[in-house]
């Protein structure tokens, strides 16, 4: 029987969305509000109206006036107020405590994944959701997941780019929506919709420190500190009769946590490693502006910037005749340093010609990750070795132009007809860092070097000129979309979409909804589409010999591009779209402050693109050993001890129910209460695994259980939350406890895997807030400082890995936090 996650939607008594008025619901997804609803959105944290189900929703729908309980799927609605009343001012972190389906595992000890960190819907991969700013596309991150982390060989859109305070509210769809918008919609659809005001303005500091007891296998300790501060502001300035601009500010300061074991290979035992979030400053800003231009035209557009610095740990060097002579007599522990600069912006005009609504928008948006090793050495370079590397670059920028047309016929009750094109250019490029990081000194440079040690910075090899690429592609796309209201009882809706890239060739998809309310309180709903999720160029052009750490041994690992020389001999070729088939069926049941929807869902995956198993040589003399593969990797003289490619042939099938249940309750003298239970039964099973193509003499396995179980049991299958939001004028409260089922972080054999085990935790916060004025919030999250189970010490050789880093809820334990601001 598939195991049962139950995720619950924390919406708070403000879940709903205060600028929701009927003009509002007159826009298209891309669409900014009118001056007077930009007037009245709220103050950050301020109390706005209680969610009765009538949020007007712009994701998953082009026809005007939806409210998430009058459609076909599912969709929730969730405020940026809501987002902000936890202890993180992370988006993906706030995102999977309020919304259902998602996950935000927080891996450590994984290079750049532990600073760029995926989310998860619906247990899918990270690229499997498509994230969008204002309903238009986002970019992806140039990151590309590649060691044993739940979401390897993806290259997602990294949601904490944009600050919860920077944000009015989210959609999610949790639907397949290919047809409607695209590649990655298979498991649904992110849409964040940025604040708008022309005038108010607030500030808020959030102050935070964990206070917890850490209980590891091989001893415990009590941590106190490892503080997080977090200072934002935004103003909304008004211009002309309708016109607003909306400036955002945010800056984060982050120290590291370390919930690492004690080290036996060391006497006396201690803690040599780091494990746990990452050192973070970031600094971030947004503006979000528009305005009329004729009675018929308006012009619209928005900008957000971002500085990210983050340090985080490789496994520790403990000392040895080696790191002596690099300078290191008592071991050492390599950090390594990502630098992140993201852009996103997006300018548009939008009116009515010839009866139709007309939104034309060109987005761009770009992210850059600057790579050092910190504190390391380069072996090969003996005592001459320096100590600090820069490893070189990763580039992904994105263009996208779309030009959307919608009208309303009097056809039936009514019918929308909404279709538009869409152009869009993708760019990839790795540039080199310096030689010290990736090679051997130059002969005769350096006095001491040691030919025969492994070169390249410990703990983070950097990129090569071999790895160097410069590669883009562009693809065109066209759709349309029907919704028609066919009685008063029967919602009808067809879309499809076809769309033709410069790599691969072209796809096309198709949906199909329906809705009958049987009676005004109790509708049954349903969608049937495909979808589709194109190649990334990260994974076809990403390439790189980096350092895994497997068994508490450092491993040179190379990864090729499928259609590389190593790639094909290995059995790679040319990457295909992953093709997905969605169905789903719900209910939808009302009655006064009472609203309940449960919608089953399966999602069948084929043609999935996964990242092959680290494929080394073996051990020559043992039955593992393959001469074909050692001769192979010698052939790149790279120092290549094990290499890994993409490729098609994955199939998976998910299903599960998602169940959302909400009361709201008004009292005269106790005020108001919001209670929400949500669920989501989720059980994915992989159907089908590819065997290798390659001439090699055995063929490597392509796909151990490692993989296979990451993708089954890597995110929790048991998840329940109940919450109780309370407001009572200024006053509020909110308490919720949140129950994670297992979670399987899988070895190579089943006794090596690590299980999270199944936990329950709790959230408190007291609030003040007044809607012009002081603001203060006094929270804990995780109150009973509950942790996954510990890794025992025959999982965990090296002592690093203290707890599972697939854990749902993180593993920092306590943590404690302060909000003040004031509201103008």
């Amino acid at each position: 029987m598939p195991r049962i996650r139950a995720v619950v939607l924390v919406r708070a008594s403000t879940i709903a969305l205060a600028a929701a008025p009927a003009a509002f619901a007159q826009q298209t997804p891309t669409e900014q509000p009118t001056a007077e609803e930009a007037q009245q959105a709220p103050a950050a944290g301020a109390a706005t109206p209680a969610d009765e189900g009538n949020d007007i929703i712009v994701t998953g729908t082009r026809a005007a006036g939806r409210t998430r309980l009058d459609f076909a799927a599912p969709v929730d609605v969730l405020s940026g107020a809501s987002l902000q009343r936890q202890g993180t001012t992370e988006v993906a972190q706030a995102l999977a405590s309020v919304a259902p389906s998602i996950d935000f595992p927080r891996p450590s000890a994984n290079d750049g994944t532990d600073s760029i960190r995926p989310a998860t819907l619906r247990g899918l991969s990270p690229d499997q959701t498509l994230v969008l700013i204002n309903g238009i596309r986002g970019h992806s991150s140039a990151y590309l997941n590649t060691n044993g982390v739940v979401g390897r060989g993806s290259s997602a859109v990294d949601l904490n780019t944009i600050p919860t305070v920077a944000l009015d509210r989210i959609e999610v769809l949790r639907d397949g929506a290919s047809a409607q918008y695209g590649s990655d919609a298979i498991a649904g659809v992110v849409n964040l919709r940025l604040r708008q005001a022309r005038s108010g303005g607030g500030a808020q500091v959030n102050y935070g420190f964990y206070d917890t007891q850490v209980d590891t296998a091989r001893g415990s300790r009590h941590v106190t500190g490892e503080h997080a501060v977090t200072a934002s502001l935004w103003q909304g300035i008004g211009f002309g009769e309708d016109g607003f601009i909306t400036v955002t500010g945010e800056y984060l300061k982050r120290q590291p946590t370390n919930r690492a074991d004690y080290d036996p290979r060391v006497s006396p035992t201690r803690i040599t490693g780091r494990y746990g979030d990452p050192e973070v400053e970031q600094y971030t800003g947004f503006v979000n502006a528009g305005t009329s231009l004729t009675d018929t035209w308006s012009l619209y557009g928005w900008a957000g910037y971002q500085e990210r610095d983050s340090k985080s740990a490789a496994f520790p060097r403990n000392a040895s005749a080696t790191t002596t002579l690099a300078g290191y007599p008592n071991g050492f522990l390599p950090i390594i340093n990502a630098k992140t600069s993201d852009l996103n912006s997006a300018l548009g005009v939008r009116g009515q010609l010839g009866g139709f609504d007309v939104d034309l928008s060109a987005s761009y948006g770009r992210n850059r990750i600057d790579f050092r090793t910190l504190n390391s050495a380069n072996y090969a370079y003996g005592a001459a070795t320096p100590t600090s590397f820069d490893d070189g670059r990763i580039i992904y920028d994105q263009y996208v132009v779309g030009l959307d047309f919608t009208r309303k016929f009097d056809v039936f009750q009514s019918l929308n007809l909404a279709f538009g094109i869409e152009g869009r250019r993708e760019g990839y490029k790795i540039e080199a860092g310096e030689r010290a990081s990736y090679d051997y000194a130059p002969a005769g440079t350096v006095t001491g070097a040691i030919l025969t040690n492994t070169p390249g910075a410990q703990g983070f090899g950097g990129f090569s000129p071999l790895n160097e690429v410069e590669r883009s592609r562009r693809n065109g796309s066209i759709y349309v979309d029907l919704e028609a209201q066919v009685t008063d009882a029967l919602l009808l809706g067809i879309a499809g979409r076809a769309e033709k890239y410069s790599d691969f060739g072209s796809t096309a998809n198709g949906k199909l909804s329906a809705r009958y309310d049987i009676a005004p309180w109790l509708a049954l709903r349903g969608t049937a589409s495909t979808g589709f999720r194109a190649p990334s160029l990260q994974q076809q052009y990403f390439t790189q010999i980096a350092t895994v750490v497997q068994n508490g041994v450092p491993i040179q690992t190379g990864t090729y591009p499928s259609v590389s020389p190593v790639g094909t001999a290995l059995g790679g070729l040319p990457l295909d779209p992953e093709k997905s088939t969605n169905l789903s069926a719900g209910v939808v049941v009302r009655a006064g402050g009472f609203d309940l929807t449960v919608d089953a869902y399966r999602i069948h995956i084929r043609d999935q693109i996964g990242l092959s198993e680290n494929i080394s040589a073996g051990t020559p003399g043992t039955a593992s050993y393959n001469p074909a593969v050692a001769a192979l990797l010698a052939s790149t003289n790279t120092g290549a001890q094990a290499a890994r490619f993409f490729i098609n042939g994955l199939a998976s099938t998910t299903k599960g129910i998602d169940a959302v249940a909400h009361y709201r309750l008004h009292t005269d003298a106790a005020g108001a209460f919001d209670f929400t239970v949500a669920g989501n039964i989720n059980d994915v099973k992989v159907t089908r695994v590819p065997t290798s193509t390659a001439t090699l003499n055995p063929a490597p396995t392509l796909f151990a259980r490692s993989r296979i179980l990451t993708l089954e049991d890597g995110t929790p299958q048991q998840k329940v939350t109940g919450t109780v939001d309370w407001s009572l004028d200024r006053l509020g409260a909110l308490a919720r406890v949140t129950y994670y089922g297992d979670v399987n972080q899988p070895g190579t054999v089943e006794s090596a895997d690590v299980h999270t085990g199944k936990h329950a935790i709790t959230d408190l916060e007291l609030r003040y807030t007044a809607p012009k004025g002081a603001q203060i919030g006094l929270g804990v999250s995780n109150l009973f400082d509950v942790y996954p189970d510990r890794i025992i010490p025959a999982n965990n050789s090296t002592g690093v890995l203290g707890y599972p880093y697939y854990s749902p809820f993180g593993f920092n334990g306590r943590y404690l936090y302060v909000r003040a601001g004031l509201n103008w």
